[in-house]
């Protein structure tokens, strides 16, 4: 059975003397015809709702009155406009080319001919009819079936006089007879979770930031400061009672915190609409809707606005890997695998129990190119980090043999993914440059981050993940064992410059079971707190730019819970009071000395002095910028103190820029302690060494005294 195209029957047909209109009012007792002079009634034909009258042709667009058990209702009938989307726009859509679709299919406010309403496309090829239902209609799916687009699998229906404040859905009609019914995937707003139905926001911010969208496109961002605060906005901070707070009340304490923190940007865990509280946003069934748990689309505007305006970039994590299977979402959307591979060796996924978008599909294509570019040219957004990147490239992620199918090469590589995501990298950096395309991936592949003319996947940057685990396998043994395991610190300078890496202190690290990070941590509270300094430290003196889960600056005590806000009590006393002073003061000295970020992907930038070898928990190295400006980092990983270890800035005037056991952050050392010497003049500065401590160190103006 073909798609029914309601046209053919309602409305207006024949032009010569004798015409018929019909109209189908399921719950009418009485119809008529208005026109601007004349009132014509109309018959009804079947117990169904068919309604008609035959006699001279109308002019259109006429008006419908009926009546039924609500009252009297009046409206022009839908039936008589013609299609909306012209040929182009479908074409691009089929061929998967387009970064536009969330401009014509889903609901918009639209004039059409003349008349104002909302015109509605879904794209389900495989249903033999489509109709927008929704509180307009009863939710009575014979009120406005809607008029297939030929081979594009699209329906559309333009609807006069309705308001996009009234929830909808699609109902949808599939071969065997079954009825389906689906949220629109290309929803601008969602109603209150765990529900789909959909509602069209008037987009009514105005744009502050044209000079910060301006800048961002010459931002030589390799060689500047970029340290992100990775938040998620609903345990973030809660308002009274444990509520949410909403996106506006959000902005005023994040931005504030993060300007005095250091931080560059701000990474949001997915605010994409979900269901699911405890998915964390990773499970989204609204992939063009900020969720309406903070507030609404504009609300989550004047976020974005506001961090620009404060100097702050926006960062979205994205999820192009996979989506729930909840009822009435993507899942089997017209009645049979649509948005996701059919074969189950393709399209679920064995970690998660989700399903995988089938990437060679190019609607799909159209659909995850359009969410993208919807979040970074229609929100503002200044990146995306895309998720689970790893389980996107290979067919047999997490699968045993015999469970994944090959590609047509016979290799597990999902060659269909990497063309999605180099199509995607290469729109971003031609339509939106200085955008931020950070990919998620743990494995090897080769060339994340190398551009796709050059045979990469075009990203801006990759997750190290690897030197998170390393070093923190590194410090979560005890001390006298570090000795025996060097190649923990060291291995990451092996590869620290094949990718542009981003270093991530994640989400991912302080949940499920994971603890915080003070629980990685070995010794007695005292050692455990100064190995956690330890890591602060390391990270920020590391070749990379830097990422920071929100609790993780003042160590807090408790693993991460979705449910509840940070216990910010443990911010404002020791020892989260330290460990916060630490990581303010960390973030001041990375945005004011270019040799901690100038050369983060250049080996110029990164030089050995002291590389420790088997039998030693001692390693010290420079950081450099082009102008030949370095800074020294110390770190004694060991219990014991060192005495009189030589700075590696060699000769000259010197200056201890931080040490990580300072009392103010929680150690033993009083700032200002005499632990910084040249024994003879003009010779090299020696330096004490507490344990489990790091010192970073750098030039000082001649003129200013030898014991700075």
């Amino acid at each position: 059975m073909g798609p029914t195209d309601p046209f053919l029957l309602r409305g207006q047909h024949g032009t010569g003397p004798l015409a018929v209109q019909r109209a189908v009012l399921p719950d009418a007792v009485s119809a008529a015809i208005l026109t601007r002079d004349e009132s014509y009634p109309l018959e009804r034909i079947d117990a169904h709702g068919l309604f008609a009258r035959q006699g001279a042709p109308l002019p259109t667009p006429y008006r419908l009155r009926w009546q039924n058990q609500r009252g009297l209702h009046e409206r022009y009938d839908p039936y008589l406009f013609g299609p909306v989307l012209d040929a182009a726009t479908l074409s691009r859509f089929n061929a998967g080319l387009f970064t536009e679709a969330h401009h014509h299919l889903g609901g918009h406010r639209r004039i059409h001919d003349g008349v104002p309403g909302l015109f509605f496309a879904v794209w389900a090829p495989r249903a033999v009819r489509a109709s927008v239902i929704g509180e307009f209609n009863g939710w009575n799916r014979e009120f406005h079936p809607m008029r297939p687009r030929g081979s594009s699998g699209i329906w559309e229906l333009f609807i006069p006089g309705i308001d996009g404040l009234l929830d909808y859905q699609f109902a949808l009609e599939t071969r065997v007879g079954d009825i389906l019914i689906r949220a629109d995937p290309y929803g601008q707003a969602y109603e209150p979770r765990p529900g789909t139905k959909a509602w069209i926001p008037e987009a009514s911010h105005v744009w502050q930031d044209a000079d910060w969208l301006e800048r961002r496109q010459t931002n030589d961002w390799p060689h500047q400061p970029l340290h992100i605060y990775e938040v998620h906005l609903g345990s973030w901070k809660r308002g009274p009672g444990g509520t949410w707070l909403n996106y506006r009340e959000l902005a005023c304490d994040l931005i504030a915190y993060c300007r005095t923190m250091g931080y560059t940007h701000i990474e949001l865990l997915p605010v994409l609409e979900h269901p699911l509280d405890e998915s964390w946003g990773y499970q989204i069934t609204g992939y063009f809707a900020p969720t309406g748990r903070f507030g609404t689309p504009d609300d989550f505007r004047a976020l974005v606005d506001a961090c620009h305006g404060a100097g702050l970039g926006v960062i979205l994590d994205w999820v192009p890997a996979h989506f729930p299977r909840n009822e009435g979402a993507l899942c089997r959307f017209d009645g049979e695998a649509l948005y996701e591979y059919a074969d189950p060796r393709e399209g679920v996924h064995p970690d998660w129990g989700t399903l995988i978008f089938n990437y060679g599909r190019p609607e799909v294509r159209s659909f995850l190119l359009s969410s993208a570019a919807c979040w970074l040219v229609d929100f503002h957004l200044d990146g995306l980090r895309v998720d689970a990147v790893s389980s996107m490239l290979y067919r047999d992620f997490s699968r045993a043999p015999g469970q994944w199918i090959p590609n047509h090469y016979g290799t597990p590589e999902n060659l269909e993914a990497v063309s999605l995501l180099q199509a995607l990298n290469e729109w971003a950096a031609t339509h939106e440059p200085g955008v931020l395309m950070i990919a998620e991936e743990s494995s090897a592949w080769p060339g994340v981050s190398r551009p796709v003319r050059k045979g990469g996947l075009g990203f801006s940057m990759k997750w190290n993940l690897g030197w998170f685990h390393d070093t923190v396998d590194y410090l979560r043994l005890p001390p006298p064992a570090r000795n025996r395991q060097p190649g923990l610190l060291t291995f990451n300078r092996m590869y620290a410059f094949t990718e542009r890496f981003l270093l991530p202190l994640s989400h991912d690290e302080v949940v499920h079971g994971k603890g915080p990070l003070i629980d990685k941590m070995p010794g007695d509270p005292r050692e455990a707190l100064a190995n956690l300094r330890l890591l602060f430290v390391y990270q920020m003196l590391t070749p990379g730019k830097k990422l920071c889960f929100m609790g993780n600056e003042f160590g807090v005590s408790r693993e991460w819970d979705v449910l509840a806000g940070l216990d910010w009590r443990e911010s404002g006393q020791m020892p989260g009071s330290g460990i916060l002073s630490l990581n303010r003061d960390l973030g001041r000295l990375y945005a004011a000395h270019p040799p901690l970020y100038d050369l983060d992907f250049d080996e110029r930038g990164f030089e050995w002095t002291d590389c420790p070898a088997p039998g030693s928990a001692i390693l010290a190295f420079l950081r450099l910028d082009r102008n030949g400006s370095r800074l020294a980092g110390i770190f004694n990983f060991s219990c014991q103190a060192v005495c009189d270890y030589p700075v590696p800035l060699g000769e000259g005037v010197v200056r201890l820029l931080l040490n990580s056991d300072w009392t103010g952050y929680g150690g033993r050392t009083p700032p200002g302690a005499g632990s910084l010497r040249a024994p003879r003049p003009d010779g090299p500065f020696e330096v004490d060494l507490p344990p489990l401590t790091a010192l970073v160190l750098g030039p000082a103006d001649p003129a200013k005294p030898r014991n700075l």
